[in-house]
Parts: structure tokens; sequence; C-alpha cells
């Protein structure tokens, strides 16, 4: 359930569309490097012969790639790269952390989700991203850099998004032969599990999980992101805490969970869904 940032690569720009059933979900970021990387001679700005998109990105190959295929916005990446300020100051480097970043192209600034989509597996390329691209001219984040940005970016490799899953077609009311708590919580199994411990609300679990508003509008999916969430039960909405107890490993289940165990009717969580939510859920593991 949480959202992993690299230190530039902040997730800046989320959608409301990718609201997690975690009540606070923290973004953990690894450390900036602490030896710097020499700035490339044009990093003040771009050469007369960088190619230009409408938004205002430039960027030059420096590697041609060998892959064929571009990245979609949902397909994840995995990438080096090291960024700098115009001025020659590095202020990320995955290259001298040793390890690249993977993180889906639609969470991060809009530069980067513009021009990693330009790419093939293989290839480096140098983009300079304008300040309404990045973090802006003043950022409201703390410590993100101002105003235009030089990044050498190395695509690895593409991991294409699954297929989203389709809205069920009970996404509106749970029907009559789902199963209610006291609490108005309403649920299905869809696939029996083999395992025989629920879990306890103390425990950590791990799912695999889609939501949708009653009105069919998917607003989050570990599935399309192709990684499972781990969290503990006690600290997400109130319907996942209840629901996910009735469940054991291996099993899916659908849950039709009201406004007051999720986010409310009129949500106070800015971007948080309103009203009752529908949720598939396949625990994984209990741990």
């Amino acid at each position: 359930m949480k959202r992993i940032a690299v230190v530039i690569l902040a997730l800046a720009a989320c959608s409301a569309a990718q609201e997690q059933p975690k009540e606070e979900a923290k973004k953990a970021s690894p450390p900036v490097a602490d030896q710097g990387l020499p700035p490339p001679p044009d990093v003040a700005a771009a050469p007369a012969d960088a190619a230009r998109t409408p938004t205002g990105l430039a960027s030059k190959v420096l590697t041609p790639g060998s892959g064929q295929v571009k990245p979609k916005a949902e397909d994840t990446g995995e990438v080096h790269y090291t960024g700098w300020t115009t001025d020659g100051k590095m202020f990320d480097s995955s290259v001298t952390r040793g390890q690249p970043a993977r993180f889906p192209l639609n969470r991060v600034i809009k530069g980067w989700t513009e021009g990693v989509q330009l790419m093939v597996e293989g290839e480096k390329r140098r983009f300079w991203i304008p300040a309404e691209l990045a973090y802006g001219q003043i950022p409201s984040r703390p410590g993100a850099p101002a105003g235009m940005l030089v990044f050498d970016v190395e695509l690895i490799r593409v991991v294409v998004a699954p297929q989203p899953p389709q809205v069920p077609p009970d996404v509106a009311a749970a029907p009559r032969d789902a199963k209610k708590t006291a609490s108005g919580l309403a649920y299905k199994v869809l696939q029996k599990g083999k395992g025989q411990r629920h879990p306890k609300a103390t425990d950590v679990v791990e799912v695999h999980y889609s939501g949708w508003t009653t009105d069919g509008r998917m607003f989050d999916s570990s599935v399309t992101r192709g990684q499972t969430a781990r969290f503990p039960l006690n600290g997400v909405i109130k319907g996942w805490t209840e629901g996910v107890q009735l469940m054991v490993e291996g099993e899916r289940s659908r849950f039709w969970i009201p406004g007051p165990l999720a986010y409310g009717d009129t949500p106070t969580r800015p971007g948080a869904p309103a009203g009752m939510l529908v949720f598939d859920i396949e625990l994984v593991s209990i741990q």
C-alpha cells in the first residue's frame, strides 16, 4: 500500500485516481547521494540540435537503444538517472547510489512521464525539463529543486502494465447472495482460499486489490501496478480492517464498503473517493 518514490521522482503529480485504502500513505525516499557527478557541458540550456516537444521539453539522445517498444504512461520503467540544476549542482542520482530506480511513468513529474515515453530500452537521453513540467519556479514540496532541471536518463527495462481489471457487474450494489455484517459491510467470496488462519487486526497482510466507486470508476489497483501491497490491518479504512479478517490465505473476495467504513460520504481527505466503495481483494499472505 505504500508508494515508493525516488528522491527526485517523488509523486509530485499523483492523481486522485490512485488513492489507496490507507488512512495515511507515507512515501519512502532513499538518501540523496553524498558525492556529486560533474554536470554536462550543456547543463545551462538545451543546445540548438536538441529535439523539442510542444510542452517545452527538450531532449537529446546520448546513446541509441536496442529496444523497439516505447513505454506507455501506465508502464513501469527501470532507469539509471542523474539530475542537475542549471547551475551545475547535482541534486539526485541513482548512479551514485549504485541501484536503478523503478517507477510507474504516470507517478512522477510531468517531464519524466512525457520524456521517458520517447525512449526505448537501452537508450540514454539527456532532458532539459522546464519548471512547469518539474517542481515549478517556487516548489511547494520542501527540498525540491526549482526551475529548469537537467537529467541524464538510461532506460534499462520496461515492465508493461497489466490490463486493468474489469468493472464488477454488481458494482452498483451488493447482490442478494452477498453476506452482510452488523456494521453494514457486505461481501462475497469469489475464490476460496487454501489457508486456515484468519488474520488479526494487528497482523500485517499482503494483498492484491482493486477498488471502484459505485459508478464503475476504478480509483486504485495494486494489480495494474503489478505489485502486491503490504500493510497492518489496523492502519487502513475500517471496512478493510473488518473485511480482511474474514478471509484466509489464497481467498479472493468482493467487498461493498459503506461510506462510514471507508472515507465517508463527504471525505475530509483530499482526493479520497466518496460513498460506498467496492473492492476485490486477494489475501496473498499473513505476515
